[in-house]
């Protein structure tokens, strides 16, 4: 593995990483529940099929329109980066499929786990980031060593 020192930026990193750390603690302390991206997403959801439209669902609705947002509001400081598809789109298609799989499963997603969880010392979380680092290790490993 090669670093590409020019395009690291520490700085931006922590900035971020501390952003969504405080999101995170606002919407816990304003909640009671954790900011994971399923959850809030399914809950929204759920309500809308149910007929309930957006009613007693607005911080969730605000929460999913600020990630719409977003990168709409970052070009405005500076350019985002140039994305790059290396994968067909019925690849993407059926990883994603398989990303809400497992955000099933492990009973939350990533962000839930690794950003809330553990900073609430969750052994649940513990053992899903754990698998989620482990599958992407190995998965990594087998695609580029192995295939």
């Amino acid at each position: 593995m090669t670093i590409d020192w020019n395009a690291f930026s520490p700085w931006a990193a922590l900035a971020g990483g501390v952003l969504i750390g405080l999101a995170s603690a606002i919407y816990l302390l304003a909640n009671g529940r954790i900011a994971g991206i399923a959850g809030v997403v399914g809950m929204a959801w759920h309500a809308l099929r149910k007929g309930q439209g957006l009613k007693g669902q607005g911080e969730r609705w605000w929460f999913i329109g600020g990630l719409m947002l977003a990168p709409w509001l970052w070009q405005v400081v500076k350019p985002l980066p140039a994305a790059q598809m290396v994968a067909s789109p019925a690849m993407v298609a059926i990883a994603g499929l398989l990303v809400g799989v497992g955000v099933r499963m492990g009973n939350g997603c990533t962000s839930g786990h690794g950003v809330c969880g553990l900073s609430r010392l969750s052994v649940r979380s513990l053992v899903n980031v754990l698998s989620f680092m482990g599958a992407g290790f190995v998965t990594v490993a087998v695609l580029r060593h192995v295939l």
